[in-house]
């Protein structure tokens, strides 16, 4: 307890006056600031001391103004930066809906398929584009600065936006009623082209500008221009400035003059609007901008200038736009079947003639004007190809434009007496000859009763006149001789593909053919007894010229199909419908020419098929829904449009023989020599000739016996 009681606890606000002890005491010059902190406190005490005058205030009134411009400046630059990171926040989401920059690519552009006549002349392109891709430098120089002046005179200056040229458009849009401008760049188009839909909303000009960017930053500026002119969209299903060229003036862009560069650059704006084959004012007017402006920039000199609106640009006809699209149509139905996968753009060199093309087209479409409304007859199809098989001229309707049917490929139609040729070649190769005769007579098989065209009978024929004079009842008579199964297989065997019905109406051309098929079938006539398969390719290459497929020189050929002798004797036989049968009135004198006409005996269809040594055409006509015509037959007018066609085809050329003409009778007369005096007054119509005298021939008697047992005559 004492111990407790002597103890001290420490005590630490010792007196100052122990000089022995330390003192702990902060001063104010201690404490932080030192003794100026003091000086200012003690200068405050001091000041409060003193009580302020009623009404007066501190004298801090200029630096309350700079206070609140200082917050006008902070809020604006806070609302900036808001707004900043507002943008990038809507760029960002926007931008998130796109592919990964690091994955975007430039989407391939769709092939071009250039369809080549034999000559090497365009026919028409084919595929989603409508024309080839062309380089800048195959292009004339003023053709991308027409571009350049009216949609982006700013273009080799910005960076894919032009913000000068946006400040302009606003300006311009609030300054002026009426229609409003847009800023963007041809770099901004090509994206919208490249990667965007069409829609007007500013989610797509956003991307629209975030893809120009990439552009730029990936692409040179005749990159850019390149893509824009071979991509840009001009209206009628052309896409790129090669397939405008072609669609609207029938030409290459590698040469088209400067007012048609004009009027291809001031089209982009409104392709609908401005098209100078639908508005040519408008398309003119808009030219005339564009070529004001290229002045302006120095593009082309005042003497260009002078020129170019002296003579402002034409639409004419693009190549294709008629009869030939049906060809080229033929010509994509096959294609698959000699190239495989088209990645790029392709050349197809096809064995089509434009001048027989062209012929073939005004033949047939100038006889249905003339003369289909007298008849009612409002289609019609042609074919002509070489003995080889080759399609020289393929017309599959009367208008393109109004039907793009090809009746020429598809259509089945009954061929009639067209069809006979096929019976005879069956018998003659049974052993029958042209000088046999048959006897023409009634005919009954099973109910049905086959008569002649005039209702006449003419008694005893020779086989090579009855087939000229297209007489149905020797043809129904040697159908059952032979057998239907056998002339249907002896149509097949020479090309013919379509579904044939072996019955006795076969020899009457009741089983449905295509023009194409039965002209091709008639090849074989003409070249000697070779079947052929109609073909239209001859050579298909890329751009660069490596060739994709070649038509082998072997190709093509059914092998033989038909023995010569049997050539022979058949084409003498039809060789006799031109000197006194039903195409009497198609002959050229000069010309050894064979064929036979057809006709549906209730009208609906009429033939025409002909053929030279190196040409066989076939005409159809008739009505898609079937209707009867008034009595067109194979001997009226379709022989008219093959005659009119041949004459051009023929024309300054020297006759070729058929096969077998040196095994024709020389009493036969030539087509152009005369015909034979005992039919006088034949010439119209498949049949209907005057009846010919009796002649002193070999008669058949086992086919005499064989129909009266069969129909008992």
């Amino acid at each position: 307890m004492a111990n407790e009681r002597d103890r001290r606890e420490p005590v630490f606000d010792a007196p100052a006056a122990d000089a022995g002890e330390l003192d702990f005491h902060l001063s104010p010059e201690d404490r932080a600031g030192g003794s100026s902190m003091a000086r200012r406190r003690s200068s405050r005490r001091d000041d409060g001391d003193k009580p302020l005058r009623r009404g007066s205030r501190p004298k801090k009134s200029r630096r309350k103004g700079r206070s609140i411009l200082g917050k006008l400046v902070y809020a604006g630059v806070v609302l900036c930066l808001w707004g900043v990171i507002a943008v990038g926040g809507v760029v960002a989401y926007y931008a998130s809906q796109l592919p990964p920059i690091d994955q975007l690519t430039v989407p391939k552009r769709p092939p071009n398929i250039a369809i080549m006549a034999s000559d090497g002349s365009l026919i028409t392109n084919r595929g989603e584009t409508g024309g080839r891709t062309v380089t800048l430098k195959e292009l004339p120089p003023y053709l991308p600065k027409a571009f350049v002046a009216i949609e982006d005179r700013r273009f080799y200056d910005h960076f894919g936006i032009d913000l000068t040229g946006i400040a302009r458009a606003v300006y311009r849009n609030l300054a002026h009623s009426g229609g409003l401008q847009g800023g963007s760049t041809l770099t901004q188009q090509l994206a919208k082209n490249l990667f965007l839909t069409q829609e007007r909303t500013a989610s797509r000009k956003i991307q629209e500008a975030i893809l120009a960017l990439w552009l730029e930053r990936n692409y040179s500026k005749d990159q850019i221009l390149e893509l824009y002119l071979n991509r840009v969209y001009f209206g009628a299903g052309a896409y790129g400035v090669e397939a405008a060229a072609q669609r609207y003036y029938g030409k290459s862009a590698r040469n088209v003059s400067l007012s048609e560069a004009a009027v291809l650059a001031g089209l982009v704006q409104s392709p609908s609007r401005l098209a100078p084959n639908r508005n040519p004012d408008g398309a003119k007017a808009r030219s005339q901008l564009v070529i004001a402006a290229m002045n302006e920039l120095g593009f082309i000199t005042p003497d260009m200038t002078k020129t170019a609106l002296g003579q402002p640009a034409e639409p004419v006809r693009p190549n294709g736009a008629g009869s030939a699209n049906y060809a080229a149509d033929y010509v994509m139905d096959v294609l698959d079947d000699f190239v495989g996968t088209i990645d790029g753009d392709i050349a197809v060199f096809t064995t089509i003639d434009p001048k027989l093309q062209s012929a073939a087209e005004h033949a047939l479409v100038d006889e249905l004007n003339a003369k289909g409304q007298k008849f009612n007859v409002g289609q019609g199809a042609f074919v002509a190809m070489k003995p080889d098989g080759g399609v020289q001229a393929l017309v599959g309707g009367r208008n393109y434009e109004t039907s793009q049917f090809n009746r020429a490929t598809t259509a089945r139609r009954q061929p009639g007496s067209s069809f006979k040729p096929f019976v005879y070649l069956t018998a003659v190769e049974k052993g029958y000859t042209p000088d046999m005769v048959i006897e023409d007579g009634p005919v009954s098989y099973k109910g049905w009763n086959p008569q002649n065209y005039d209702r006449k009978y003419r008694g005893p024929v020779t086989l090579r006149d009855a087939l000229a004079l297209s007489l149905n009842t020797i043809a129904v008579k040697l159908n059952m001789e032979v057998g239907p199964k056998n002339v249907a297989q002896t149509a097949q065997r020479l090309g013919i593909t379509s579904p044939i019905q072996a019955n006795g109406s076969l020899a009457l051309g009741t089983s449905e053919v295509t023009p194409l098929e039965l002209v091709g079938a008639y090849a074989a006539f003409a070249n000697g007894g070779t079947g052929v398969t109609p073909y239209v390719i001859s050579e298909v290459r890329t751009l660069d010229g490596k060739i994709v497929y070649k038509r082998p020189a072997s190709a093509g050929g059914l092998g033989r199909v038909i023995d010569p002798s049997a050539v022979a004797m058949m084409n003498e036989m039809m060789h006799n419908t031109f000197v006194i049968g039903t195409a009497r009135a198609a002959q050229i004198p000069g010309w050894p020419m064979a064929g036979k006409t057809g006709t549906t005996n209730d009208y609906k269809d009429a033939w025409f098929v002909g053929f030279t040594g190196n040409l066989v055409a076939g005409v159809w006509l008739g009505n898609d829904d079937g209707a009867l015509t008034k009595k067109v037959s194979g001997g009226n007018l379709p022989r008219e449009v093959w005659h009119t066609f041949m004459k051009t085809a023929l024309k300054d050329k020297q006759p070729v023989s058929l096969p077998g003409m040196e095994r024709f009778r020389d009493d036969v007369p030539v087509a152009g020599s005369g015909a034979d005096p005992r039919y006088a007054n034949a010439g119209n119509g498949d049949t209907g000739w005057s009846q010919p005298q009796p002649q002193p021939q070999r008669r058949v008697s086992r086919e005499r016996n064989f129909f009266e047992k069969l129909f008992g005559l």
